[in-house]
């Protein structure tokens, strides 16, 4: 476990590989405030629970600290998108690629602004992402990618309360990805706010009993999908 290169562009990404050997790979796509703790301990359970998890440093380097909710908004916002998705579409080759990662394509969760590129890279690369899981996350207004191109199953986690990615948001997109005939559902999770998964609860919403009624859930669609 621990940074690597990704042999693209000088990109790199916090690897940790399944303690099993090998198992279904899993993209991990940051939040706003860069690759950080939350972030990398997520991608350790992965692996704990028999996944080899890449989480792929989109900012390059670049860290908001958890009270810096400016500069996490500055950071994602200079964001280049057409970087950003070049290196998740790295990420998904240099983890198809590793001996520990088992079976035929690979997953993708994100959180946040991950959540949004979630669904980019699902559209990016249909070939290898077989199944897509965002969290209180998803693209909106104008440059959203083409659904249609998506193949991988959907299964999206939303907060009731959040004025980032509102309810109203996802149920429009959730009709929006069946029409382009996308396996697509997007649950939004009662009495829940942003970033309720999150590990260091730095918006103080955090909700571990909903996290861990839904992690199993997550691992045996993965299992379930990735074979």
């Amino acid at each position: 476990m621990g940074r690597i290169d990704l042999d693209h562009d000088g990109v790199s990404g916090y690897l940790a590989e399944s303690v099993t050997g090998s198992g279904p790979g899993v993209i991990v796509v940051q939040e706003w405030w860069g690759l950080d703790s939350g972030i990398i301990q997520i991608c350790d359970e992965l692996a704990a629970a028999g996944f080899t998890a890449l989480a792929p440093d989109l900012y390059h380097g670049e860290l908001a600290g958890h009270t810096e909710m400016d500069r996490a908004g500055e950071l994602m916002a200079a964001l280049p998108m057409d970087r950003a998705a070049a290196d998740m579409s790295g990420a998904v080759d240099h983890l198809a690629s590793l001996e520990s990662t088992s079976g035929e394509g690979v997953a993708v969760i994100g959180f946040c602004m991950g959540g949004m590129l979630t669904f980019v890279l699902a559209a990016l690369r249909p070939d290898l992402v077989k199944v897509a899981i965002p969290f209180y996350g998803f693209p909106s207004g104008d440059g959203q990618p083409d659904y249609s191109r998506i193949s991988a199953v959907i299964r999206g986690h939303m907060a009731e309360h959040d004025d980032f990615f509102p309810p109203s948001g996802a149920a429009e997109l959730e009709t929006k990805l069946r029409a382009a005939g996308v396996d697509a559902e997007l649950t939004v999770h009662e009495g829940t706010g942003h970033a309720f998964m999150a590990p260091h609860d730095a918006l103080g919403t955090q909700r571990a009993d909903l996290a861990a009624e839904i992690w199993p859930q997550v691992h045996d669609l993965i299992r379930s999908t990735i074979r």
